[in-house]
């Protein structure tokens, strides 16, 4: 008697994903590199189970140049996205620290897997993490991972801090004023010029926020083209680069380059560091005149005095009449006015003043009484040069042109008149002649 034939065992397909990485980009450039080797063994293994039902899914999930201690991975994220898709069924890898080298985030990793019934697979590392004996396996193989890479970690600190001891450049933006040639940081002398005056002009004024105006004024850039706020200039007056030492967690060495800045200018710029930053705010408000100090007076006649004000650590700079002064509050009309705006008024009007016809041929008239040689081109000349040069001065020099300038202002309710002196005009167009060699 015969026996029946059997039925056919069905075999579920699997559809399996191959995940590779690589932690550095050298190689990547090669026809055949190390994330072609990991596909390729990873391919013959799920070609070996065919029989069980594998089957490669066409999309490739690479990650080229990326540690795997962190998740960010374009390639990782591609592939938990079709795992919750329901896209995958088997992750294979070539061995289990390319997906992770962190223990934490494996363990987040297989929370996904196993939420979506998913098998992972290492070809050098045969175990199945549905299984206790798998994850015991798993964990084992993890934490040996996350050794190394912390091992890893402690060598590259310990050679980082033996070179900088030794006062070798390891890398990054190199400070304004040198620039790297063959790993070592050679002076760029222009920009060291610049870093020269920068350190010079803050012993001058001793304001971080006065000297950033003046870097922006005369367009003195980082060596990527920013502006230089006070932020990069407190960084840049306490970088013991520029006197060339080397720097590893707070400790100085002697280092390798050489140095922009003398050790007896370091010392006073650190002096004047020490020192509290609201005693040189105060001092350099001092040592600055307010523009229209002597110039300004109300309705009524009254002088306005300059005054200023802090809240929540910022400086409001104001004008107040002496009648507020003296009687408080209400007294007068106008009593007081934002310190910038009416300064950007009376600026805008002087820049007219400057290009009008009329007062161009005046300067000329009264520069004429002292040097029959100066032309009407060269009172134009003068007077159009002073208004592009005016925020390039120094706020003491605006000062004093503007008084030069200008008898009085009054202020009313409906504006602001301004008064020139025509002599001041005519004196300052003659300087500007001299200073541009118009006229002896």
């Amino acid at each position: 008697m015969t026996k029946p034939p059997e039925k056919s065992k069905v075999v579920r397909k699997l559809r399996c994903a191959v995940y590779t990485r690589k932690s550095s980009e050298e190689g990547l450039e090669q026809e055949f590199n190390s994330l072609h080797a990991q596909r390729e063994a990873c391919e013959a293994y799920i070609a070996s189970q065919r029989s069980e039902g594998w089957v490669l899914v066409r999309d490739q999930y690479d990650d080229g140049g990326i540690s795997g201690g962190t998740l960010e991975r374009p390639g990782l994220k591609r592939l938990l996205a079709d795992v919750e898709d329901g896209l995958v069924d088997v992750v294979v890898v070539y061995k289990i620290d390319r997906l992770s080298r962190s223990l934490m985030d494996f363990s987040k990793l297989v929370e996904v897997f196993d939420r979506n019934g998913v098998t992972f697979v290492s070809v050098t590392q045969s175990f199945n993490t549905t299984t206790s004996m798998g994850r015991l396996t798993l964990n084992i193989l993890l934490s040996f991972a996350q050794f190394e890479r912390e091992v890893t970690a402690e060598r590259i600190r310990d050679k980082v801090r033996a070179s900088r001891m030794k006062g070798m450049w390891m890398g990054g933006v190199p400070p304004l004023g040198y620039e790297v040639k063959d790993r070592k940081l050679i002076i760029k002398d222009a920009d060291a010029a610049n870093v020269r005056w920068i350190f010079n002009r803050f012993i001058e004024i001793g304001s971080g926020t006065e000297l950033a105006r003046e870097l922006a004024a005369r367009g003195i850039q980082t060596s990527r083209g920013n502006r230089i706020d006070k932020k990069y200039l407190y960084r840049m007056l306490n970088n013991r680069a520029y006197i060339g030492e080397a720097v590893h967690k707070g400790h100085s060495y002697p280092g390798e380059h050489d140095a922009i800045i003398g050790r007896e200018m370091w010392d006073k710029v650190h002096a004047i560091l020490a020192e509290s930053p609201r005693k040189r705010a105060a001092r350099t408000r001092a040592d600055t005149p307010a523009l229209l100090k002597g110039l300004l007076y109300g309705p009524d006649g009254a002088a306005f005095s300059p005054t200023h004000t802090r809240k929540g650590g910022k400086l409001y700079r104001y004008y107040v009449s002496q009648t507020v002064l003296k009687h408080g509050a209400g007294s007068c009309s106008v009593g007081r006015v934002p310190a910038g705006e009416i300064e950007a008024a009376v600026i805008d009007q002087l820049r007219t003043v400057f290009r009008q016809p009329e007062i161009v041929a005046g300067t000329w008239k009264a520069a004429r009484t002292q040097d029959n040689e100066i032309t009407e081109g060269d009172a134009r000349e003068a007077l159009t040069r002073l208004d592009p040069l005016w925020d390039e001065l120094f706020p003491a020099e605006q000062a004093r042109i503007a008084s030069l300038l200008v008898e009085r202002i009054d202020l009313g309710t409906d504006g602001l008149n301004v008064r020139l002196r025509m002599d001041g005009l005519t004196g300052l167009a003659r300087e500007m002649m001299a200073d541009f060699g118009t006229a002896s």
